[in-house]
């Protein structure tokens, strides 16, 4: 099966070309773009002054994320969310934000607020997951910086975090659908996991047909090489961000 190829000429097991280019946004603490196949997003980190009202005062600090898809990102224009509210991008980056804070330490970021923002250029499928792992390196980046300007700790971040899409598509597991193949999916999972291992959160659906244990199994550990992958992508990117 992993000698199968794709429709765009991938193996089952093959991530799409990826790349991470750190400092993508010079205002910002840290950022970078994460271009994974046609899926290219903006990912911006600002840490800032303050916490929520209901954290003030516990000398803890804050993680909040936002995500938005820019209008030609889908190829037919997307119109921007005004007074009513986009669900898809709410869900999103309320993922977004969940992920992250689990490699932060609060104590150590002290009473501030590090700020995520994931905009989405254009989309061929994975766009939340190259957000997380894109947002991962913007906030290391951030992170590192400030802590040399004596705005927070070098170790606020402790761990490190991507995430991978994977699906049943024709029956066959793949890694890394792009929008041809999510759209078409039995089944369609994202996965977002510690570079140890350890899962941070899966979303699965089925949604044309139920898949097996089996099934499942194999769809994570495909999500496992690819993040390990990730992984390696996002270490450089964090190096070359902070130089």
């Amino acid at each position: 099966m992993a000698k199968t190829k794709r429709n765009d000429g991938r193996r089952p097991n093959e991530l799409r070309p990826i790349t991470i280019t750190p400092g993508f946004v010079g205002s910002a603490d840290g950022s970078c773009l994460i271009e994974t196949g046609g899926t290219r997003v903006i990912c911006t980190a600002s840490l800032s002054a303050g916490v929520p009202k209901w954290r003030q005062g516990s000398e803890l600090g804050w993680l909040t994320a936002e995500y938005g898809m820019l209008p030609a990102s889908t190829g037919r224009r997307k119109s921007r969310p005004t007074s009513k509210p986009d669900s898809r991008g709410i869900e999103i980056q309320r993922l977004i934000g969940r992920v992250i804070r689990n490699v932060v330490r609060f104590d150590r970021l002290g009473e501030n607020t590090l700020h995520l923002d994931c905009d989405v250029l254009e989309a061929d499928g994975g766009t939340r997951t190259a957000s997380i792992t894109g947002a991962y390196v913007a906030a290391a980046i951030a992170n590192q910086r400030c802590a040399a300007l004596g705005r927070c700790n070098p170790k606020a971040i402790v761990g490190q975090v991507a995430a991978i899409s994977v699906g049943i598509v024709d029956g066959r597991a793949l890694l890394d659908l792009d929008y041809s193949e999510d759209s078409n999916a039995e089944v369609d999972m994202n996965v977002a996991m510690l570079s140890n291992g350890q899962f941070v959160e899966v979303q699965g659906t089925a949604e044309k047909a139920p898949f097996t244990g089996p099934q499942l199994q194999e769809m994570l550990d495909l999500a496992g090489k690819g993040i390990r992958k990730l992984a390696k992508l996002q270490r450089q990117a964090i190096m070359e961000g902070v130089k």
